[in-house]
């Protein structure tokens, strides 16, 4: 099934030029073909074109359906972007694959990109939603401190930072998981987090984890903190 996407389908019923051009000339959908559209707020909708147009496709909403993620859990990853802006692309459209809720860059002592912007990794994660069938769009945060990240968490989330550093205790990440529960995990650069980083994320209550005996690159990391998540949920379902 193809999905198009159009954030303000409702007002607008009109499709953005990207996916009118996809369903028209691409597709070649005509007046009257039924599309399903979804506006990345958990709703997917059944329309028919009225209008075909490359730029500017009007439809005619047949049917509205809410279509929530398969999960209630809310899965927030915080990653320091890593130098290559590919590997940024690659892990944002896994993570929107396997699903997840929030993906917030952070801004770290060892960080080896200090600025980003988000537009790109939009743009993936849209086409990542549609690939992978889901209507809601990950937030994806602006460049965020990692002291102000640690503090604006919500105290109804499970809080952990990947760490790699063997003298302080950590307990592997599939072992402290909880099903149904909020959870945040920190993913730090290649050059880890700081000492003092460190010790600030557990006064502000996060839990030192290991992802295992390999070394992984940061956004492999990411990608292995959220299936392990969705995984200890599966396994207790």
């Amino acid at each position: 099934m193809i999905q198009f996407f159009a954030p303000d389908i409702e007002q607008t019923l009109m499709l953005p030029e990207s996916d009118s051009q996809h369903c028209i000339r691409v597709l070649r959908r005509r007046a009257g073909d039924e599309i399903e559209v979804i506006d990345g707020r958990g709703n997917s909708y059944t329309c028919r074109i009225v209008d075909p147009h490359s730029k500017h496709t009007v439809v005619e909403i047949v049917e509205k359906r809410p279509t929530p993620l398969p999960w209630d859990y809310h899965i927030s990853i915080a990653v320091a972007p890593t130098k290559l802006m590919d590997r940024m692309e690659w892990m944002t459209e896994k993570l929107t694959e396997i699903g997840v809720n929030t993906i917030t860059p952070l801004l770290c002592e060892h960080s080896e990109r200090k600025e980003i912007k988000t537009e790109r990794l939009e743009k993936i994660a849209v086409s990542a939603m549609k690939q992978s069938l889901k209507s809601t769009l990950p937030t994806i945060n602006p460049m965020t401190p990692i002291t102000a990240f640690a503090k604006s968490v919500p105290g109804d989330y499970d809080k952990f930072v990947a760490y790699c550093d063997r003298n302080i205790e950590r307990v592997l990440l599939s072992k402290s998981v909880k099903p149904n529960r909020n959870t945040v995990v920190l993913i730090g650069p290649e050059g880890d987090f700081s000492p003092s980083e460190i010790s600030m994320l557990l006064d502000n209550g996060f839990k030192p984890v290991s992802l295992g005996d390999c070394r992984l690159r940061t956004e492999t990391a990411a990608v292995n903190a959220c299936d392990t998540i969705h995984i200890v949920n599966q396994l207790n379902s």
